[in-house]
């Protein structure tokens, strides 16, 4: 009996210290991997994978959009490409390769270029003046507590897109929205006075864009709304944009005519910031969620958030904060911004 209670006791012993021998070894096998001329030869192609998405984001903007709107589908989904570079990180290192921890940094610095800033949180306090935009689908089945969300969240005005029905709106609007005015299938309710309320052509056939003056207390503000044409993403025709990148075109011109110089842009420009089809439009007015916002304030599909294509954009107008509402009954989130007028 004593013998066997020895070596038992011996078996205990030699157990961790085995086993703390074994991960000594591989830690040590991995480290000694990292030495000799093969960490420069492993991992090639991992390297030219990072170099090849670290080009796509520098170069985006050449991109062509000839063939199925190519750049612009990229540049819509741009932010996401990120996603990619702790993948291609953790691949390299696995494969104990220096090129192509060197080669990551690219696609690493760009997308840091890119989009970092949007990191930070920017919003401040103060304005005096705030907005909501909201597509609230067509085919919403709550319209009423899709409004009265809305109305919570104090704007002085707000700009509705996809309107099938607007009366569905117009009566849980009206208690704290007194103007408002509908032109097809977009409309804007304000507590202040509106004037000279119209339509906007942007070359659709029918109306979904609308212009008004707002009369507010620091002056007369002009406020635009618009739903620009949908995309789609089809196998044999690419990103189909073309209509919409001829409406933006449209309400570009309207906007570079408008006499006011105090300008807000409310809509869904079924496109991001980055679009470059977007450009006579995001030319001329500020982001107030680039400006202003936390975050990328993505705000479609509202089931998992993927792009900013819900837009508050301003001119001669001072964002102070901008930011996403709670999900409604559309497949849209409301974007929010306040401003200083």
């Amino acid at each position: 009996m004593p013998q066997a209670h020895m070596q038992e006791t011996g078996r205990e012993g030699v157990g961790p210290e085995r086993a703390g021998s074994g991960v000594r070894r591989r830690v040590g096998d991995w480290l000694g991997d990292w030495r000799g001329p093969g960490i420069w030869r492993r991992g090639l192609v991992i390297a030219v994978l990072a170099l090849v998405l670290g080009l796509l984001m520098l170069l985006h903007s050449s991109i062509p959009n000839r063939v199925g709107n190519l750049g612009s589908l990229t540049e819509t989904f741009l932010p996401w490409f990120g996603l990619l570079v702790p993948v291609l990180l953790v691949f390299a290192l696995l494969r104990r390769s220096a090129s192509a921890l060197i080669a990551v940094l690219l696609p690493a610095v760009a997308w840091v270029n890119l989009f970092g800033g949007l990191l930070t949180g920017k919003s401040g306090s103060g304005g005096d003046f705030t907005v909501v935009s909201h597509n609230v689908n067509a085919e919403n089945p709550d319209p009423a507590g899709t409004a009265r969300s809305l109305v919570a969240s104090g704007a002085d005005v707000v700009a509705l897109e996809e309107l099938s029905d607007a009366s569905r709106y117009e009566r849980a609007l009206a208690g704290s929205y007194p103007y408002h005015s509908v032109q097809g299938t977009v409309g804007i309710w304000s507590k202040y006075p509106l004037r000279d309320a119209r339509p906007v052509d942007i070359r659709m056939g029918w109306t979904r864009a609308l212009r008004a003056t707002v009369e507010t207390p620091k002056g007369p503000l002009a406020v635009y709304v618009a739903h620009l044409p949908s995309v789609r993403v089809k196998f044999n025709a690419g990103f189909t944009a073309g209509q919409r990148d001829n409406s933006a075109a449209a309400l570009g011109r309207a906007i570079a005519a408008e006499p006011l110089k105090k300008t807000i842009l409310l809509g869904d420009l079924n496109g991001t910031m980055n679009d470059r089809s977007l450009a006579p439009v995001t030319s001329q007015l500020r982001s107030a969620q680039g400006a202003a916002g936390d975050g990328f304030g993505f705000s479609w599909p509202a089931s998992f958030p993927m792009a900013r294509i819900d837009q508050i954009m301003v001119r001669q107008v001072d964002p102070v904060s901008a930011w996403t509402l709670s999900e409604t009954g559309s497949d849209h989130l409301p974007v929010a911004a306040r401003v200083k007028l």
